[in-house]
């Protein structure tokens, strides 16, 4: 008999409670530390329920709400420079799993009267759900997105490469298919790649699908590797931590780094085929 298996119940509860209790907590330093506050109270007043951002969970605890709120403050914060560039600026959010980004766009950027966008979702309960909020949306693979003749002035691709087959071929589409002047990305944070499958690792039997199946898990220096090799390079650079670095919660990395990610990886892009026009074989 394994040790757990000795605990009673209402221990293991607890002990458990505990855990997400001191995750919440260096959440909520990463956020001071970041100085995300303010940012993540006016995209609470934006969207105030964010229970079901996604089709496969509901964000239902503190712990969630708290780790899916400086998620998007951290996306959020990438796009300044960007939609301030542009005048009624089109953006496209690929990936998108409920249409928040979009609202917190609209709501933050109000004085552009006339900004247009797009989402795009395989997952037909996620097109549901942000057609219900009024925004325009098709279902379909990311990777076949250049039979739609899309284009856009901004690209948001938010959590989605690592859950994609073939992210070189998807990258390279845009850059040649579209004329968007900017990809804004962000993806798990890694300090060594690896390959994902987690479920095929564990030997799971359930039946998986693209939103909560996770292929490639890069480092930075990889995720740059395969990014300028697609017809990219990177104008802005950003990593955020799900803990906070000066301060006793430093102590929880381990525990990041083991039952979920250090943190997010975000970067800004811009379309630049010097490597993807020394490959001949697309």
């Amino acid at each position: 008999m394994r040790t757990k298996d000795c605990i009673p119940s209402n221990i293991k509860d607890y002990l458990k409670k505990y855990f997400y209790l001191i995750l919440t907590y260096s959440l909520r330093k990463s956020a001071v530390e970041r100085k995300f506050e303010a940012l993540i109270d006016k995209l609470k007043k934006n969207v105030p329920d964010i229970r079901y951002q996604y089709s496969s969970f509901e964000v239902n605890n503190l712990y969630l709400e708290t780790k899916v709120r400086n998620l998007h403050a951290f996306q959020i914060s990438l796009l300044t420079d960007v939609i301030d560039e542009f005048k009624n600026p089109v953006i496209v959010d690929i990936g998108d799993s409920a249409g928040s980004h979009l609202q917190y766009i609209k709501g933050i950027y109000s004085e552009k009267k006339n900004i247009r966008s797009l989402s795009v979702n395989l997952d037909m309960e996620a097109v549901k759900r942000i057609k219900e909020k009024g925004f325009e949306a098709i279902q379909s693979r990311v990777e076949d997105l250049q039979n739609y003749n899309i284009n856009a002035d901004v690209f948001l691709c938010f959590e989605t490469l690592e859950h994609l087959m073939s992210p070189c071929s998807f990258l390279h589409e845009l850059t040649e298919n579209t004329n968007a002047k900017y990809l804004v990305i962000t993806v798990p944070y890694l300090k060594k790649s690896r390959v994902g499958l987690h479920h095929i690792r564990r030997n799971d039997e359930e039946i998986v699908q693209a939103e909560n199946t996770h292929i490639f898990e890069l480092s930075p220096g990889d995720w740059k590797l395969i990014i300028r090799h697609s017809g990219w390079d990177i104008v802005n650079e950003d990593i955020c931590l799900q803990y906070q670095k000066r301060s006793l919660y430093r102590f929880t990395k381990p525990l990041w780094r083991k039952y979920d990610f250090e943190g997010f990886y975000g970067m800004i892009l811009k379309r630049d085929k010097t490597w993807s026009s020394r490959y001949l074989d697309w």
